[in-house]
C-alpha cells in the first residue's frame, strides 16, 4: 500500500535498506528508520538509504501498511475496560486497516489499571464494523499489543453475536464471564461479514489454552496473578467447548488462535477469518522483497531483540527475507539476549548505557548507525 522513501543521502554506490520495527515505549518504526538513515548518512553521505519501516501486526501496523494512499478516520469506541476513546481506522480502496492496540491495547491502560480478567476486544469489533461502513471489502485486522483475554467475545459482541448465560441474559463483557457461557448465537452478526475477507495478523503462534497458550503466556504481562491465569484458561477452555457444541468448530489448538488474548481465536471462529504472520503480509502489501533484492545492506532493529523476535516478528522477517536474497544484515536494537550467525548485532544499551538507550532513544540510535557505518565495508 506504501511506497518506501529514499532519504536523505544522495544516490550512490551502495543502497542500504532500513527495516526496523518501533523501539517499544520510545520510538515508532518511522522514526527508528529515520534515525538510523541519519546516522549511516553521517558516515557515508555518497550512499543511497532506502526507509522501510515495519511492523508485524502489533502497535504502529496501521502506520507502516497505509502511508498516505488510505483514508484514515477516527472513531469513538470501547476501550479496554469500557472507557470511550477515539481510535484510528484506515481504509485504502476495498481494504481496512484495524490495529487491536488502537482500541485493546495494553498501552491504552496505566500500570495499575491492567486486568486481563475485566478487560474486552469490543472496541476492536467496533473499528472492524467502522471499516465496513466506509466500504471495505477485506479487513486487515493487527492483533498484537492487546490488554485482553477474551476469546474474541467482546469484538464479536460489538458485530452482533450474542453470548448469554443459563438464564438468557447476555454477558457482561469480559473473560471473568465466561465461566458462565451457557450458548452462542451467530444469527445478529453483522451480514456484511459474509462478503467480506477477514485476515488477522499474527505476530506469535500460541494456541488458544494450556500451558503454551493466551493466559498462561501473555496473562502475566497483562497484569494477570498466578491465579488470574488459572481462572483466564479455565474460561477459555470453557468459550472453546461451547463454540465446540454449539457452532461445530474446534480452533483452540490453531497456532495464532492465542494471539491478542484469543482474538485470533475469536477471528476465526465467528468471522470466518485466515490468520497469518503478520510481518509476511506487511512485507506483501509494501513489497518489501523488491527492496532486499537492490540493497547492498539491510539493517534492522527493534527494542528488545531476543529469541522470540525470531518466531513471527519483524527481526525475524527480515533476516529470512535477507538470507534468501543473499544480502547482508545488520540489527541495531536497544538491548539483545541472542546473536544469530552471520549477523552483526549491535546494541544501544552496551554501548551507551540504559538511562541515555531510553531517555535519548533517537540520537543514540542515530549515533550507533554512524559507528556501524563506519565499520562496514
Amino acid at each position: 500500500m506504501v511506497d518506501g522513501e529514499t532519504d536523505p543521502c544522495t544516490v550512490g554506490a551502495v543502497r542500504v535498506l532500513m527495516a526496523p520495527d518501533k523501539f517499544r515505549g520510545t520510538l515508532s518504526a518511522r522514526q527508528a528508520a529515520e534515525a538510523i538513515g541519519r546516522g549511516w548518512c553521517r558516515t557515508r553521505p555518497g550512499d543511497e538509504v532506502d526507509l522501510r519501516p515495519l511492523a508485524d501486526g502489533g502497535e504502529g501496523t496501521l502506520e507502516v501498511l497505509v502511508g498516505t494512499q488510505a483514508e484514515v478516520s477516527r472513531v469513538r469506541v470501547h476501550g479496554p475496560l469500557g472507557d470511550l476513546l477515539d481510535a484510528e481506522v484506515a481504509v485504502a480502496g476495498d481494504v481496512g486497516v484495524i490495529e487491536m492496540a488502537r482500541a485493546s491495547g495494553l498501552d491504552l491502560l496505566s500500570e495499575h489499571r491492567r486486568d486481563p480478567t475485566r478487560t474486552s476486544s469490543r472496541g476492536t469489533g467496533e473499528l472492524m464494523a467502522a471499516a465496513l461502513d466506509a466500504g471495505a471489502r477485506w479487513l486487515l485486522v493487527g492483533i498484537g499489543g492487546s490488554a485482553t483475554n477474551d476469546g474474541g467475545v467482546g469484538m464479536a459482541t460489538a458485530l452482533g453475536a450474542r453470548y448469554s448465560d443459563a438464564r438468557d441474559r447476555p454477558l457482561r463483557d469480559g473473560p471473568r464471564a465466561l465461566v458462565d457461557l451457557a450458548s452462542i448465537d451467530l444469527s445478529g452478526m453483522d451480514p456484511r461479514l459474509a462478503g467480506v475477507r477477514v485476515t488477522g495478523l499474527a505476530d506469535v503462534d500460541n494456541p488458544l489454552t494450556g500451558p503454551n497458550g493466551a493466559s498462561a503466556v501473555f496473562g502475566p504481562q497483562k497484569g494477570a496473578s498466578p491465579d488470574d491465569v488459572v481462572m483466564l484458561d479455565r474460561a477459555l477452555g470453557h468459550l472453546a467447548a461451547v463454540v465446540q457444541r454449539d457452532l461445530g468448530v474446534d480452533l483452540r489448538a490453531e497456532p495464532g488462535a492465542g494471539a491478542g488474548g484469543g482474538l485470533g481465536f475469536g477471528l476465526m471462529t465467528f468471522c470466518g477469518a485466515r490468520l497469518r504472520p503478520g510481518i509476511e503480509v506487511v512485507m506483501e502489501e509494501t513489497r518489501f522483497m523488491d527492496r532486499v533484492s537492490g540493497a547492498g545492506l539491510v539493517i534492522t532493529g527493534e527494542g528488545s531483540f531476543d529469541e522470540q523476535s525470531l518466531r513471527g516478528k519483524v527481526v525475524g522477517g527480515v533476516l529470512r527475507e535477507a538470507r534468501l536474497a543473499g544480502r547482508p544484515t545488520a540489527i541495531l536494537t536497544g538491548r539483545a539476549t541472542v546473536a544469530p550467525d552471520g549477523v552483526t548485532v549491535r546494541s544501544l544499551v552496551e554501548r551507551f548505557g540504559e538511562e541515555r538507550a531510553v531517555h535519548d532513544a533517537s540520537r543514540a540510535l542515530e549515533d550507533l548507525a554512524a559507528e556501524l557505518a563506519s565499520d562496514w565495508a
